[in-house]
């Protein structure tokens, strides 16, 4: 017990230099990868090591991790920190409950539960609806695909894959659907990329006339990725449109909604997803736009058959109590699997379903101050559109990927860049909700005030 306690007021100790460093720099100084095991002592011993010097060590480590909850970090599609979604972390790491039983979890798996019910309400998923909470958005996608290929050819959970199953999705969709392709067994060259518009979404009289093809020469069409907010552009795809096609020909839709899903909480932006509902499944990533600590991936299915069918095998080893409603593992991918569900139940219940629609809609504020600036300066070339969180732009024609690599490698701010079509640019996402207007504007004078003192940035 006494240990645990010691570890304890060492763990506030080191947060409290965390959180100073937070406010004193804001970006981490960084340590070239070349000189990462000369600068820090991260080898491990053969004896132990003294508490004063581990105490050291570990603030040496927390000082040069990069800083994801400040208000200059703006490189990944997460960002921030929901302090009451924090708390539900740490408490999930003391109770070290695994999700896959009733007898294991308690309480915890009715946490889960309860999440997944009212997301399903949410997006009008009815009675027979279900869900779990995957490793991650790309391994949503992939439990998608599994039931989608399961759907259309049963038998090959028993006998393996015999027919050539054909999936589609847009370009500009996320990178593990070749990947997930790849791990079905379907393989990446039975992979359809659809066009997008200009506006990034994938067009859907394209999708209809590449499964046309696909009928005629003899393929089966099986599984079509609509994507709610795409990694770049931010964009959301048709889902009524591309609805009226899988209806048609009998294709699965799952809707990865991983970047952008959760405007299913924000009355004023859910139109962004209408027709959902009509979707096989859909996931989102709470660690995203809700902002809780990484990972919390959800992926709901309109019938909960198909998860049972792809994903149950008994164990009775394991299962020894309680019904199939309580044992978890019996329609999750993994068996031992850590609890991600608590650090949103947290958040959620003490904000309430409105104050997770509060920090939804307070990104796109953030994104709409973005866009105004960038707009009404003609020194800023904007490349986006409107109904995003994301903002991508280019200054005065420096080359986006010098000037981001720059603003990195000197500790200025963290942003990315992106490209769509034949365009490069500064891809700014404004997904941290703890940040406020004054901290966009900021991040534009930052830049601006970084290219005036560096002349020699090379220009497109």
């Amino acid at each position: 017990m006494s240990e645990i306690n010691n570890d304890l007021t060492l763990f506030n100790e080191l947060v409290e230099v965390l959180l100073n460093e937070e406010q004193k720099n804001p970006v981490a100084d960084r340590i070239d990868s070349e000189k990462l095991y000369d600068s820090i002592d991260l080898s491990l011993n053969d004896t132990a090591m003294v508490d004063e010097k581990f105490k050291e060590v570990l603030k040496e480590v927390l000082i040069s991790t990069p800083k994801t909850a400040t208000n200059l970090f703006f490189n990944q599609l997460f960002g921030g920190r929901q302090s009451k979604a924090v708390l539900g972390d740490l408490l999930a790491v003391m109770l070290n409950n695994s999700m896959y039983t009733y007898k294991v979890a308690g309480p915890q798996v009715g946490i889960e539960q309860e999440i997944i019910r009212r997301s399903c309400d949410l997006i009008g998923y009815g009675k027979q609806s279900n869900g779990t909470f995957p490793t991650g958005g790309s391994m949503s996608n992939y439990m998608a695909l599994v039931m989608a290929r399961d759907a259309k050819d049963p038998s090959c959970r028993t006998k393996g894959m015999t027919q050539a199953l054909i999936i589609y999705t847009s370009a500009e969709s996320h990178y593990s659907n070749a990947k997930n392709a790849s791990f079905a067994g379907i393989g990446r060259d039975n992979i359809r990329y659809i066009p997008a518009d200009l506006e990034g979404k994938m067009i859907a009289s394209k999708l209809e006339e590449q499964i046309i093809k696909d009928l005629a020469d003899g393929f089966i069409p099986t599984y079509v990725n609509c994507t709610a907010g795409t990694t770049v552009l931010g964009a959301f795809d048709p889902i009524n449109e591309l609805a009226d096609i899988t209806e048609k020909y009998d294709i699965w839709l799952h809707v990865d909604g991983a970047y952008s899903g959760s405007v299913i909480f924000s009355d004023k932006y859910k139109h962004l997803v209408k027709g959902i509902e009509r979707s096989n499944s859909f996931s989102y990533n709470a660690h995203k736009m809700i902002g809780t600590p990484m990972t919390c991936s959800i992926i709901l299915v309109r019938d909960k058959k198909q998860l049972h069918d792809s994903f149950n095998n008994e164990a009775d080893y394991l299962y020894q109590t309680d019904g199939d409603d309580f044992n978890l593992g019996k329609t999750s991918f993994q068996c031992g699997r850590r609890n991600d569900a608590l650090k949103f139940w947290t958040l959620w219940k003490s904000v309430g379903t409105k104050g997770l629609e509060e920090i939804v809609d307070h990104q796109f504020e953030l994104a709409d101050v973005a866009r105004e600036y960038v707009r009404n300066n003609s020194d800023y070339t904007f490349y986006s559109y409107d109904d995003s969180i994301s903002i991508c732009f280019n200054y005065k024609n420096v080359d986006p990927m010098a000037l981001c690599t720059a603003l990195y490698e000197r500790q200025v701010t963290v942003v990315g860049f992106g490209s769509f079509n034949d365009d490069t640019f500064i891809r700014l996402v404004t997904i941290n909700a703890t940040n406020s207007k004054e901290d966009i504007l900021n991040f534009f004078n930052v830049l601006e005030e970084f290219v005036e003192n560096n002349p020699s940035l090379k220009q497109l």
